[in-house]
């Protein structure tokens, strides 16, 4: 009868919302944890001579080359993960936390799991911070010690994941990748190139092409 009255009042929708948004993000995590992030095989390597779509051509003095490493071609923006042991399209990082590249075919799914996990974060931080009642005594803190610490964690987790996920914002609105941003002197198509970001098109185009 309890149970029948919160759901007549709406209290159990919020707890239900919440556990589907974890959810959520365990399957998002998942996804892109085991999903191919957009690896070069050998049988594609005829594609490497064009560019994939939103990419000028290759500047004249610059030759797409075989990998040192799985020996492909390597198309424009591709990029050898020793730790994967394969190129990958667009390779932006090899993430520890998933451990698996995040590139091509899998940073817009990478993106949403950030934006699901930020929610979550934020949503059990305002939950832990309305169940602390500070009090200045040593009984109150022993039996508030696990929610507090859980609220610490919790805001540390916020800030890593607020700061990657507008660091990426950032750079797909630039159509620039981790790699790319981080290595720019060392790319033969970026230090050969006459513009700073050869592959910007303008923020909303580069949202457009990237998330569309």
């Amino acid at each position: 009868a309890a149970l029948r009255e919160q759901e007549e009042r709406g209290e159990l929708l919020q707890p239900l919302l919440f556990v589907l948004l974890v959810l959520c993000s365990v399957l998002l995590y998942f996804k892109v944890s085991l999903m191919d992030p957009g690896f070069v095989k050998p049988e594609e390597e005829e594609e490497a001579e064009g560019q994939s779509l939103g990419s000028p051509q290759a500047p004249g003095a610059v030759k797409l080359r075989r990998c040192g490493y799985c020996l492909v071609k390597q198309p424009m923006r591709a990029r050898h993960c020793q730790l994967c042991r394969h190129c990958v399209r667009r390779y932006d990082h090899h993430c520890p936390w998933i451990e698996n590249c995040v590139g091509e075919r899998n940073h817009p799914l990478f993106m949403a799991y950030l934006s699901v996990q930020l929610v979550v974060l934020l949503w059990g931080g305002h939950i832990a911070w309305s169940g602390l009642d500070f009090q200045q005594s040593w009984e109150w803190l022993q039996h508030s010690i696990f929610l507090l610490v859980s609220f610490l964690l919790i805001v540390i987790f916020t800030t890593v994941v607020l700061l990657l996920l507008v660091s990426h914002l950032y750079l797909i609105s630039c159509n620039t990748t981790t790699w790319e941003f981080m290595s720019h002197h060392r790319i033969s198509y970026l230090r050969h190139s006459e513009l700073e970001n050869p592959f910007d098109q303008g923020i909303i185009l580069n949202l457009w092409r990237f998330f569309c």
